[in-house]
């Protein structure tokens, strides 16, 4: 896709688009921050704080598996839209209110983030791998380490981050969640 392609599609001259986007790149990161608005807020009481940024990442995380071209624009550069901005200062909030200071809900959110791109970066990168055909141990790592990028491992991995969270900094206790991980 180009600017002047979707220009044409429109049936707008591409000068009509640019006054709006400099380029194809921030013609994506725009739809980005759009899909993202109407996507990220969780359900859980802000009071599970664990609940609450799981389900955050977890939305997250469902973005990018589900629209490739915004796991580019997140892998491309720092994203720092109104819509991301809004979502990180509403989970900064979530921490500090569960007990963390600024400095801990800072570093805690920069963890569950990079995790959370990292692992859909690696997902996306395995979505259509497949094993060999062989019954080599070789064959069999490979199978297993790809079947590491799931839904449900992603969960997991995410609670063991916040709990360590929690046990690394000033966070209190959590509400009961089945969403915490283990």
């Amino acid at each position: 896709m180009t600017v002047r392609s979707l220009a044409s599609e429109l049936g707008v001259a591409p000068m009509s688009l640019y006054r709006h986007v400099s380029n194809k790149d921030d013609l994506l990161a725009e739809v980005v921050d759009r899909l993202l608005a109407r996507s990220w807020r969780p359900r859980a009481k802000k009071s599970d704080w664990k609940g609450w940024v799981a389900e955050a990442a977890e939305k997250l995380c469902g973005l990018l598996c589900s629209q490739p071209a915004a796991l580019h624009v997140y892998l491309s550069h720092p994203v720092v839209s109104v819509a991301a901005v809004a979502r990180m200062d509403a989970m900064l909030n979530v921490l500090c209110s569960a007990g963390a200071d600024e400095e801990e809900a800072r570093r805690a959110y920069g963890s569950i983030h990079t995790y959370t791109i990292g692992f859909t970066a690696l997902a996306a990168s395995r979505a259509k791998w497949r094993p060999s055909e062989g019954h080599d141990v070789t064959s069999r790592l490979a199978a297993e380490l790809a079947s590491f990028t799931t839904t449900k491992n992603f969960a997991t991995g995410l609670g063991y981050l916040l709990n360590g969270i929690q046990r690394e900094t000033s966070i209190g206790p959590a509400e009961p969640s089945s969403r915490a991980g283990p």
